[in-house]
């Protein structure tokens, strides 16, 4: 059985990096964009959509320039709090995340396309079985809340690709599942039919939704067409729907900050008031991991100062649209679990907790999103129990104080065996990690975090089995897909 899931609380400690002035410009100038240049949406039912709206649509280009009233007028609709639930409400039903804005989730994704063997320790390209065993691994961590496939399932047919990486999820994990890979409308309606026989049925799926979407958008300023139309089958259906940015600063965004975010703004806002249009009410959400070029490369960094301040400033704009963030926060540029990991995953996850994001995404990711890793995805999860026990704050109180312990202690003596210490020693943080040992012990073997995490990683893998699903339930996800490649022709 898994353990309950360990979450931050975000209401004690609050970083400010937009006023209400900036987040009310940027909102503003974000409007204008939609207006005045447009959006591209590529998909024949949105622009109809969007049309029916009050929308200038230009058919040829299909850009759509929407009324700065006609967004705001959708926006609003958008539910500010839902709940993502777990495979199965009788499994554990701590494992349901419930998005109030006071409580921060670790999530596990990237769907990265190669894999650090855990046992050879050596880079390869990632398969199917890759997804299932890193599922076993998230499902013991209690730090990981949810989950996207961190790799992609590459021994399967690119049409059902995201289909079979469910199915591995579901099949190793108990927890909440999301995609960002079901990119057309038909492997969309075959996941709405998995994920309704997992939980019971299409209503059964639309009161707990067991699975979330994530989209991206194209930066700058547009969307894929496939995205858009398998987006309005979940959103039809119940499921929670995000469009992600990854406008990057001097390349598919400007260069300055604030330029770049509102591009991103731009792009997420267009698409979930189409959502809302659609289907109002819909559950969505916002999704962010915007970058900076490297200047000397034009290369994709996944870590830096400007990335740190997306994450915190990114939450200042869903809190103004009253919805909940996911934020990528995690994904480091470094190549392997080592200081530049470390350095670029502490900033990158404490920033967003410091706003209140809901979702921080990346854990186990490295090299901007293509490798993951099992010993960085334990390395993450420590660097999150740190954060949630800074972000917890420090409360004070008469017991907290402990005048009366000190009292009776007095002056030279310890507090080792006081009944104070054995109530509170537990509050203590304590790395699984991080190397506390003396010098001498550590001359000995000379075994770092890394090393550490490699040995908990392969313990878990052969000894963690989740709870699997009903053999029958089973055959019918692996039935859906079957049919799904018959009918597109895929072997």
């Amino acid at each position: 059985m898994t353990q309950r899931i360990l979450s931050i609380d975000t209401s004690h400690l609050r970083l400010q990096v937009l006023s209400p002035d900036d987040v009310r410009q940027i909102h503003q100038a974000t409007l204008d964009l939609i207006e005045s240049v447009g959006v591209r949406f590529p998909s024949e039912r949105a622009l109809d959509i969007l049309a029916e709206r009050g929308a200038s649509v230009d058919r040829e280009k299909q850009i759509a320039r929407i009324p700065a009233n006609v967004i705001e007028e959708a926006m609003r609709n958008a539910p500010a709090e839902y709940t993502l639930c777990a495979r199965s409400a009788q499994e554990n039903a701590d494992l349901d995340l419930h998005l109030d804005g006071r409580h921060a989730y670790l999530a596990v994704d990237g769907t990265g396309v190669e894999v650090l063997d855990p046992y050879t320790r050596e880079k390869r390209v990632s398969t199917k079985a890759d997804v299932a065993t890193a599922m076993r691994v998230a499902d013991y961590m209690q730090e990981v809340a949810l989950v996207w496939p961190p790799v992609s399932a590459q021994d399967c047919p690119a049409e059902t690709r995201g289909l079979h990486e469910l199915e591995a999820v579901w099949n190793n994990y108990a927890k909440h599942a999301q995609t960002e890979t079901l990119v057309t409308a038909h492997e969309m309606r075959a996941a709405i039919e998995m994920a309704a026989a997992v939980v019971g049925g299409r209503d059964a799926l639309r009161r707990r939704p067991i699975l979330s979407i994530m989209q991206c958008t194209i930066s700058p300023l547009a969307h894929d067409g496939g995205s858009l139309e398998a987006a309005l089958v979940a959103a039809e259906a119940g499921l929670p729907v995000a469009f992600m940015t990854m406008a990057s600063c001097g390349f598919s965004g400007p260069a300055a900050l604030a330029g770049n975010l509102t591009v991103g703004n731009a792009e997420v806002i267009s698409a979930l008031a189409l959502m809302q249009m659609a289907y109002p009410g819909c559950p969505v959400y916002y999704a962010a991991a915007q970058t900076a070029m490297d200047p000397r490369t034009g290369a994709y960094t996944g870590g830096g100062p400007e990335d740190y301040l997306f994450g915190a400033a990114t939450n200042h704009l869903a809190d103004f649209y009253d919805i909940p963030l996911s934020m990528g926060a995690f994904a480091t540029g470094a190549k392997q679990p080592d200081w530049q990991a470390a350095f670029d995953n502490v900033f990158a996850g404490f920033m967003p907790v410091l706003t209140g994001a809901d979702l921080l995404q990346g854990a186990g990711m490295l090299y901007g999103s293509r490798i993951f890793s099992y010993e960085q995805l334990l390395l993450d999860c420590e660097i999150y129990s740190a954060i949630r026990l800074v972000a917890s704050g420090l409360p004070v109180s008469d017991e907290t104080l402990a005048l009366d312990v000190v009292k009776d202690v007095g002056v030279g003596g310890n507090f080792l065996a006081h009944k104070h210490t054995r109530r509170h020693i537990r509050d203590l943080w304590q790395p699984r990690f991080v190397d506390r040992r003396p010098y001498s012990a550590w001359e000995v073997d000379r075994v770092g975090p890394r090393e550490l995490a490699n040995e908990k990683a392969r313990w878990i893998l052969e000894n963690h089995q989740p709870t699997p699903l009903d053999p029958q339930l089973s055959a019918e996800l692996s039935r859906i897909i079957a049919s799904l490649e018959r009918e597109l022709g895929v072997s």
